[in-house]
């Protein structure tokens, strides 16, 4: 079908069409749902992919679209001392896949021992090889294993994230504390491993002052402003930040509940240590979590998408997908997931994982989704999309409530793509204008037959199958 007789039909129907500006699909429409059919110029910028930076120690290069991030654990994984196994036996089929990193759970020995999740930290420095708190190994295993997996994930040329909590600690002794007038959990003076003493002169209220920016949980709220703290945190050779970089050989960081206090924190541990940086800064106001970014010089998981993607898939909206996100505004500081440790409510996650893993950012897989409830297969083909396919800069093409067309427009030769999402129970089908003339394309996920060819003047017809995905590019 011509496009010309496209356009005829559509202005049988009542529709006023031009295709004279590039910048323009056409200027207005009349449907029952609310339609989005300009081309808007989402990102502008020279078209480059998100990068996590060199490692010394892993040799991972990233596709022309990036790396993609596996999350290797979920909630209560199960305890026992194994998990660092687990993920180890999985390295290599992840790198296959085309995962170049992979995000573990703190790591260090916590209140609850053997059972803890690592998120109540005692003693940084215990990695499971000092009997404290009621076990000598950690709810993942011991120190030679994690060592052991780190080892692993480089040789297959993957870098590794360390889980790291900084806003509070758990599981000190009991002592007078001045400045409250009473007994407080902040003796930390007998941690195994001999490293990173604390007293109550460590924690909020002190000399210091009564507070930070936040408090979680009635933990002891540990005090950055406090120079002995920084000292261990990341000053010292020995540093929880140099050690964890320089010893244990971990890549980079993702911080937990920066909420708690300012983002100099991070940006100073990164400006010492350097290594990929994201922070978890749950909230879902686009223009707080790019002024958290900026501040920390860091990446940050970008929850404005998370909840945008919900609001879409699960409610049968896909208009909001044009509303403002973290990647948007930045796409080399966001981090986007479908689901996490925390909160895991989108239903509808096939679309939501063909939208992250062919828009801009940092597109994080969660380890259930991958290994338990979804299909692998298909989401390795979207991992092998974003990694060739996913590049440039990102155009929005058409949306309603049903339906979504986003171009990325090729970087360094790359032709880039077109994905479409299809959120109706029917087939569909759309004309749009992509960046290639007279090419014949296909679509990459195998979902559609059709080999359509690109017009002279770039326009095509694709399709898409109903509560799917479709992702064209050259046939090359």
């Amino acid at each position: 079908m011509k496009k010309t007789h496209f356009l005829l039909s559509l202005l049988a129907l009542g529709f006023i069409s031009s295709c004279q500006n590039n910048d323009e699909m056409i200027n207005e429409t009349q449907k029952q749902s609310e339609v989005h059919n300009k081309i808007v110029n989402v990102t502008n910028h020279d078209g480059r992919s998100f990068s996590t930076g060199t490692s010394p120690y892993a040799k991972f290069v990233a596709g022309p679209g990036g790396s993609v991030l596996m999350q290797g654990f979920y909630w209560d994984v199960p305890d026992g001392g194994n998990w660092w196994n687990t993920v180890k036996g999985k390295l290599t089929d992840w790198s296959d896949a085309g995962i170049g990193a992979v995000w573990l759970p703190p790591a260090s020995k916590a209140q609850n021992g053997a059972y803890s999740m690592g998120y109540d930290p005692t003693d940084y420095y215990d990695f499971g090889n000092y009997n404290q708190n009621g076990s000598t190994e950690t709810r993942f295993g011991s120190r030679v294993e994690l060592e052991a997996l780190i080892t692993k994930a480089h040789t297959e040329n993957m870098q590794v994230y360390a889980d790291i909590v900084i806003n509070h600690n758990s599981g000190g002794q009991s002592e007078y504390n001045p400045y409250v007038g009473s007994n407080t959990w902040t003796d930390f003076s007998g941690v195994a491993s001999g490293k990173f003493p604390r007293s109550y002169n460590d924690f909020y209220k002190n000399a210091y002052g009564n507070n930070d920016e936040g408090a979680f949980g009635g933990f002891p709220d540990l005090c950055h402003a406090n120079p002995y703290v920084q000292d261990w945190l990341w000053g010292r050779d020995d540093s929880v930040a140099k050690y964890y970089k320089n010893v244990m050989k971990f890549d980079g960081w993702r911080f937990d509940y920066v909420k708690g206090f300012g983002p100099w924190v991070v940006n100073t541990w990164n400006a010492n240590v350097g290594g990929f940086s994201v922070g978890e800064l749950w909230d879902s106001n686009v223009n707080t979590l790019e002024w958290w970014a900026n501040n920390a010089n860091s990446s940050v998981f970008d929850f404005a998408a998370y909840y945008k993607m919900d609001e879409a898939f699960d409610n049968g909206n896909l208009n909001v997908l044009n509303d403002d996100m973290m990647w948007k505004r930045n796409p080399f500081k966001a981090v986007t997931f479908v689901a996490n440790h925390d909160t895991d409510i989108i239903y509808n996650k096939m679309l939501a994982y063909a939208y992250i893993l062919t828009h801009e950012g940092y597109p994080t897989i969660f380890y259930r989704d991958y290994e338990e409830w979804l299909n692998k297969e298909r989401l390795n083909n979207l991992i092998w999309i974003h990694n060739n396919k996913a590049t440039g800069t990102t155009s929005i093409l058409y949306t309603d409530n049903d339906e979504y067309i986003a171009r990325r427009n090729g970087y360094n030769g790359n032709p880039g793509l077109v994905v479409y999402i299809n959120n109706s129970s029917s087939w569909q089908e759309r004309w749009i204008q992509t960046n290639w003339t007279s090419q014949l394309i296909k679509d990459f996920t195998g979902s559609s037959s059709w080999y359509p060819t690109t017009q002279s003047d770039k326009w095509v017809k694709i399709q898409c199958a109903p509560n799917s995905y479709s992702v064209w590019s050259l046939n090359q």
